[in-house]
């Protein structure tokens, strides 16, 4: 197998000693993080930037985008050519970093459609890069731990959404039933790297450090085997992202802490709880202009509302109240896709056998019902559940096919020779055929359970 390799950049300042993809036409750039591109290692024997490099966190990191795996970036590397890869140029590459004179690789553009019709940007580094990002990471990560709100929860270790959902609930008990749903435009697309780099100048006093982490903010990224230019934004797909983007958004935490106001954030979802409508829209203006004005983002006033707490989205919830008490539900939208992806599952022409049915709907359903398992639902999964059933013997009627294999199969399931004899000779579509007393008594709720499908309100009530 032919060696792939990482190229590590000379003591240039051009960019034209990438690893480039076939089709890559060599786009250059000039890229003036400080005067020549070198950053000044006339520093102390041992600060951030070695501890980032220390073999200890190297290994971890390594480790760590191994057990990730993903997808190879625009050199072409994957994760199991990473080690040899490392071995015969670790000093090389670590020199190269040490020096000032390392360039990372642009990223690889993959666009992820999204519900609205509009595509997600993410950004693929090399497995070289990511290595060295999740290192920076791991070491960062605990210095801004100490910084960040309590109300933030994502991309935080031993934080979750559920217990954003909490917090909301506590809130919502003290009386603040509306809300601001703060909806930041692209955000990840257009954080002010200036800014951002601003920031990080506050806590980061290792030069080098910043100017690695600046490096590859304007790293840009392989379009279409295209170059261009990363002049804004934080590209979403590596390892340092979220670290990131929080202590960007950290920013607006502690603005909001400042003001006094109860908010949950997670990621780049915010929501900001009032006791009145009236307050909840006076919060608003006086909060966009620190927004746009100090940090430079850009707030989408069409998706960002004002509400009571029962018509807010947040994370895949809505929020009621009952007995004075905040409680959860499944937003609308988010049962809708539940029922579109157990469609898609249950399809009669994807050409699946039950055991690959059964397994991608088990996984499906555990996985779902596990996140949303804080809603009340459960009468809703009972019907849903219904239908799933008549889903589920539609295709089994469908996958029957000859008239002799349903008769023999509806034998075997108990149904009297005439009464399998007729039924296999019907003429009813098959999704009508589903709800027809004879399959409904063939094919029962505890033949499919003994068959070993799992359904949404048992696996609901087995999590409670």
């Amino acid at each position: 197998m032919k060696e792939r390799k990482q190229k590590i950049a000379k003591a240039t300042c051009q960019r034209t000693d990438r690893a480039e993809p076939e089709g890559y036409v060599g786009g250059q750039t000039f890229m003036w993080i400080t005067e020549n591109n070198v950053t000044n290692v006339d520093r102390p024997q041992h600060g951030l930037l070695e501890e980032i490099l220390s073999p200890d966190n190297l290994n971890k990191a390594y480790r760590r985008v191994k057990g990730n795996k993903g997808a190879g970036g625009v050199d072409k590397m994957e994760t199991d050519d990473l080690l040899s890869y490392l071995s015969s140029h670790k000093e090389a590459l670590l020199e190269s970093i040490l020096s000032g004179k390392y360039r990372p690789n642009p990223v690889r553009r993959v666009e992820i459609p999204k519900d609205n019709g509009k595509k997600r940007l993410l950004g693929i580094p090399t497995v070289v890069d990511r290595v060295i990002q999740q290192a920076i990471t791991q070491v960062l990560s605990p210095i801004y731990e100490r910084q960040f709100s309590e109300t933030s929860y994502g991309f935080r270790p031993r934080r979750s959404a559920h217990q954003a959902l909490r917090k909301c609930q506590e809130f919502i008990d003290e009386g603040y039933i509306y809300a601001i749903d703060m909806d930041l435009e692209k955000f990840f697309d257009t954080v002010n790297q200036s800014k951002l780099v601003e920031i990080l100048s506050r806590t980061i006093k290792d030069g080098r450090v910043i100017s690695l982490i600046h490096k590859y903010l304007r790293a840009g990224a392989v379009v279409r085997n295209r170059f261009e230019e990363t002049e804004l934004g934080v590209p979403q797909g590596g390892p340092l992202s979220p670290l990131l983007s929080n202590i960007m958004l950290n920013e607006l935490d502690k603005e909001l802490e400042r003001r006094g106001h109860r908010f949950v954030r997670y990621a780049d979802d915010c929501v900001i709880f009032c006791k009145s409508k009236r307050a909840a829209e006076r919060t608003l203006v006086n909060i966009v202009p620190f927004i746009e004005g100090k940090l430079f983002l850009k707030v989408n006033r069409e998706k960002t509302t004002v509400a009571h707490i029962r018509n807010i989205k947040f994370l895949g919830y809505t929020f009621y109240v009952y007995g004075g008490k905040g409680r959860l539900r499944v937003h609308p939208n988010s049962l809708a896709k539940l029922k579109d992806s157990l469609r898609s599952l249950t399809a009669r022409s994807n050409g699946w056998g039950y055991e690959k049915r059964k397994e991608r709907l088990k996984q499906f359903i555990t996985g779902w019902v596990n996140y949303f398992r804080l809603a009340d639902m459960k009468r809703y999964l009972e019907d849903l559940d219904r239908w799933l059933r008549r889903r589920i013997r539609m295709v089994i009627w469908k996958q029957w096919k000859r008239i002799r294999t349903r008769f023999r199969n509806l034998i075997k399931l108990g149904i009297p020779e005439h009464k399998a004899y007729q039924f296999a000779n019907t003429r009813k579509g098959y999704w009508r055929t589903a709800k027809s007393p004879i399959l409904q008594r063939s094919i029962s709720s505890d033949t499919l359970n003994r068959a070993g499908y799992i359904f949404l309100s048992n696996c609901y009530q087995s999590c409670q």
